[in-house]
C-alpha cells in the first residue's frame, strides 16, 4: 500500500469520518481504515480505503480472528482514486469476483473524471457525476454520503 498525498489523505479521513459518524449514531457495525487487511474467503488479502462490517458478522468472529487479519469480506467499502492513480486498474479491481463479495462498494474518482462508481453483487455498475449524494441503500440504512 503506497502512501498518499495530502489531498487524498484528507479525503480518505473525511470519508472514514462520515461512515463513523453514521455508525456511532446507529451502532450497527464497525468501521475500518485502509491500514486494516481483510483475508477474503478466496484467500486474497485486501485493504480498502474505508470498510464497514455489520455488527453481528464482526462479533461472530473470534477474538483471535479480530486481532489478526479478519477472515471476512466487509459489507461496505469505499476506494478512493487519488490524482496519481491509474483509473483502469482500480476499476478492474472493483470488478473482480472477490470484491463482489462486498454487498455495496464505491470507487470515488473526484480528481480524474469527477465521478463515483457504485458496485453491487449481481448488478451493473452505476455511475454518478460529482457532486452527488449517495445512499447506503439497505446495507447502511439512513446513511447518505455527500460527495
Amino acid at each position: 500500500m503506497a502512501p498518499v498525498g495530502g489531498e487524498s489523505g484528507n479525503r480518505e479521513a473525511e470519508l472514514i469520518t462520515d461512515v463513523e459518524i453514521w455508525n456511532r449514531r446507529t451502532q450497527q457495525g464497525y468501521v475500518f481504515s485502509s491500514s486494516t487487511i481483510f483475508k477474503l474467503p478466496n484467500g486474497a488479502n485486501r485493504s480498502p480505503d474505508v470498510a464497514w462490517i455489520q455488527k453481528e458478522r464482526w462479533e461472530a468472529l473470534t477474538l483471535e480472528q479480530r486481532r489478526k487479519f479478519p477472515p471476512t469480506a466487509p459489507d461496505f467499502v469505499i476506494e478512493l482514486c487519488s490524482a496519481t492513480d491509474d483509473l483502469e486498474p482500480l476499476q478492474a479491481k472493483m470488478q473482480k469476483i472477490e470484491y463482489r463479495e462486498w454487498r455495496l462498494s464505491g470507487l470515488v474518482n473526484q480528481y480524474q473524471d469527477g465521478q463515483v462508481e457504485i458496485y453491487r453483487a449481481n448488478h451493473p455498475v452505476k455511475i454518478r457525476n460529482l457532486p452527488a449524494k449517495l445512499s447506503g441503500e439497505d446495507v447502511l440504512p439512513g446513511f447518505v454520503l455527500n460527495l
